[in-house]
C-alpha cells in the first residue's frame, strides 16, 4: 500500500525549497545569495523565511529517503536497489553535469563574474567548460550524498541482518527524543570546507534514522499520537532560532554546529513526518501530479531562478518586486517545463533525469 504522506512530504518540501531559493538569490541578511540584495530596504525582514525553514527542510528529505529505501529493499534485492539508485541518483548528478547542468554552471559563474578572471588569464576553453561543469552541481549535492548513503546502507544490512531494524520498531518516544544528541554530535564532524552543504555525518544520521526507525509502522503510529504537540514545538523552536540568529550566517559554523540548529532540524523533521502521517496521508489528482513532477522541479528550478537574476535583475531591467515574482514563476516554469521536455528526449532523459530507455 502506497504511503501517500511520504509523497506529500516530498513535493511540499520541494516547493518550500523553491521559495527558499528565490529569497536566497536576493538575500541581504547573513548569507550572500546568488546575486545578493536588489532592494533599497535597510533590512529585508522577509529574509527570515530562510532561517525558519533552512535547518529542517533537507533533513526531512533524508528521513523520507531512508524510509523509501526500506520500502524498496523490502521488495528488491540489494543489487536491484543499488542499480536503481545509481540510475536515479548517480547518473544525473555526474553524467548529467556534462550533458546539461553545465548550463547552470555558466549562469552561476556569470552571476558572480567568474569568467572575468579566467578569460583575462587565458584559461583554455576546455578547462573553462570543466569549471562550468563543476559549478553546475548546485542542488545535485543531495543526490551525491544520498547515493553514497544507499551504498553504505546495503553494507550495513549485510552486517546487522535485520536486528537493528527489528529493534527500531520498538523504539519508545523517550528514546526518539534522545536521538537529538547523536544528531548534534554528527553535526560536528565530516563537514566539507567552502561547500558547506556537504554535511556528510549530519545528514547520514537522518537517513539511517529514516531507515531503521521511522520506516516502522509502529513508530509512525506513536508519532501520530503526538503530532499536534510536535508541530507546536517545531514552530516554537523555528521561531526561536530565526529570532536569535537573524542577520547571521545560518548555513555555516558555528551556527550550524550548535545544539539549537540540530534540535530545529530534528524536531522540524519529526513534526513534518508526524503531521503528514496523521493529517496528510491522502491523495488527489493534484497531489499525485505534484508528486510525480517533484523530482523535475527539484532538479531544474534553480536554473529558472538564477536565469532571471542574471538577465533581468542584475542589469536592473525591472523593479525588485517584479524580479522576485518572475524568479518564483521561472522556478516552477523551468522545473516543470524542462522536466516535460527532457524526459522525452532519448539519452538526455537517462543522463539528466535517470529515466531508463523505454522498451
Amino acid at each position: 500500500m502506497r504511503k501517500h504522506y511520504l509523497d506529500n512530504i516530498r513535493w511540499i518540501t520541494v516547493v518550500i525549497v523553491v521559495i527558499y531559493h528565490v529569497l536566497y538569490m536576493y538575500n541581504a541578511e547573513g548569507v550572500l545569495g546568488g546575486l545578493g540584495k536588489i532592494t533599497n530596504l535597510s533590512v529585508q525582514y522577509y529574509d527570515i523565511y530562510q532561517y525558519l525553514v533552512y535547518p529542517w527542510f533537507m533533513p526531512v528529505l533524508f528521513v523520507v529517503s531512508g524510509i523509501s529505501a526500506r520500502l524498496a529493499l523490502d521488495s528488491h534485492t540489494d543489487k536491484e536497489f543499488i542499480k536503481s539508485r545509481t540510475l536515479k541518483l548517480l547518473v544525473p548528478s555526474t553524467i548529467g553535469l556534462f550533458a546539461f547542468q553545465f548550463i547552470q554552471g555558466y549562469v552561476s559563474m556569470s552571476l558572480g563574474g567568474g569568467f572575468d578572471g579566467l578569460v583575462s588569464e587565458g584559461v583554455p576553453k576546455p578547462i573553462i567548460y570543466l569549471i562550468m561543469v563543476a559549478s553546475g552541481s548546485g542542488v545535485l549535492w543531495f543526490m551525491h550524498l544520498l547515493w553514497v548513503y544507499c551504498v553504505i546502507l546495503v553494507l550495513i544490512r549485510k552486517i546487522e541482518k535485520g536486528k537493528l531494524l527489528a529493534a527500531g520498531a520498538k523504539t519508545p518516544l523517550w528514546l526518539i527524543a534522545l536521538f537529538a544528541i547523536p544528531i548534534w554530535g554528527a553535526a560536528q564532524i565530516l563537514n566539507t570546507p567552502i561547500v558547506s552543504v556537504y554535511r556528510i555525518a549530519f545528514y547520514f544520521v537522518f537517513f539511517m534514522l529514516g531507515y531503521f526507525v521511522f520506516s516502522n509502522v509502529e513508530v509512525i503510529e506513536r508519532l501520530k499520537k503526538i503530532a499536534a504537540p510536535l508541530i507546536v514545538a517545531a514552530v516554537v523552536i523555528c521561531v526561536a532560532f530565526a529570532a536569535l540568529y537573524f542577520g547571521d550566517n545560518y548555513a555555516d559554523k558555528p551556527i550550524n554546529r550548535g545544539f539549537l540548529y540540530a534540535l530545529d532540524a530534528y524536531v522540524g523533521s519529526l513534526a513534518m513526518l508526524a503531521g503528514m502521517a496523521r493529517f496528510g496521508d491522502s491523495a488527489s489528482s493534484f497531489t499525485k501530479w505534484m508528486s510525480a513532477h517533484s523530482f523535475g522541479l527539484y532538479v531544474f528550478h534553480y536554473l529558472g531562478i538564477s536565469s532571471v537574476a542574471l538577465f533581468i535583475a542584475k542589469p536592473g531591467l525591472l523593479p525588485a518586486p517584479v524580479c522576485y515574482i518572475l524568479s518564483l514563476v521561472a522556478g516552477f516554469v523551468f522545473g516543470y517545463g524542462l522536466y516535460a521536455i527532457i524526459s522525452r528526449i532519448p539519452f538526455f532523459r537517462w543522463a539528466v533525469l535517470g529515466i531508463k530507455k523505454e522498451k
